[in-house]
């Protein structure tokens, strides 16, 4: 069946000498794997630079429900960016989150609300100016609200721990090991209270943002199966160093 959808790509394997394998978060089919042909020259419609991580795509694609690999037949940038390529700390973060989304999201099915969350978000990134140091640190708490294990911050107190496992906060340390000290258990309190818009507002120190990180990384691995370390997150760390 042809499908039109918007698409944001999450990472590109090359196969052979034209060949190029996309993973793609999608609008109308959640995570899909296309394969397509990158021709050699310029005159073809299809370009290599389409498909960098995070960028937005309005994509066609033979789509058939068993399939391993879709066909793409058609590609094009839906949403430009002005400044993340061309921004070092800004791209850093870009790949970073690709990776991490990459992870995050395998298996997702139709997922609207999720799609629309990343791209609006990726679009705030661009179109920022300044303060954005915290940008990735706000993405990853709230992208947990579209998978399905957001914090339930009703009843935090100061000096509450935080079960990793049932995602709630306590004034009792939990039976098991996957909690947070309160200390780091305020670090998440404080993070769910900003936004994309608020966050500057909240100074952090280079080593609290790298503490923050490696907390959401746990999290997320407890309730995401088979997610790994991440590549990209050494390199993101050492330039905002």
């Amino acid at each position: 069946m042809l499908t039109k959808t918007k698409a944001i790509v999450l990472r590109n394997i090359k196969l052979g000498e034209q060949k190029m394998v996309v993973d793609l978060l999608t609008e109308t089919d959640g995570r899909v794997s296309v394969v397509t042909v990158i021709p050699k020259t310029q005159r073809g419609k299809l370009k290599k630079q389409y498909f960098q991580p995070m960028s937005i795509l309005e994509v066609e694609m033979d789509f058939r429900q068993r399939a391993d690999l879709q066909r793409l037949r058609d590609a094009r940038i839906a949403y430009p960016y002005s400044s993340i390529p061309f921004d070092p700390y800004k791209l850093s973060i870009t790949l970073f989150l690709a990776e991490f989304v990459y992870y995050s999201t395998r298996g997702e099915q139709q997922n609207v609300p999720l799609f629309a969350y990343v791209e609006r978000s990726m679009q705030w990134l661009d179109s920022c100016v300044q303060s954005f140091a915290n940008f990735h640190l706000v993405f990853m708490m709230r992208l947990s609200r579209f998978i399905g294990f957001y914090p339930n911050t009703e009843d935090y107190q100061p000096g509450d721990y935080f079960d990793m496992r049932a995602a709630t906060f306590s004034p009792e340390m939990p039976m098991h090991t996957d909690f947070l000290h309160p200390e780091d258990a305020a670090r998440i309190g404080t993070l769910m209270r900003m936004n994309y818009e608020s966050m500057h507002l909240f100074r952090m120190s280079h080593a609290d943002r790298n503490r923050i990180v490696d907390v959401l990384i746990d999290y997320y691995r407890l309730h995401v199966p088979n997610f790994p370390e991440l590549k990209s997150l050494q390199v993101m760390k050492e330039l905002w160093g």
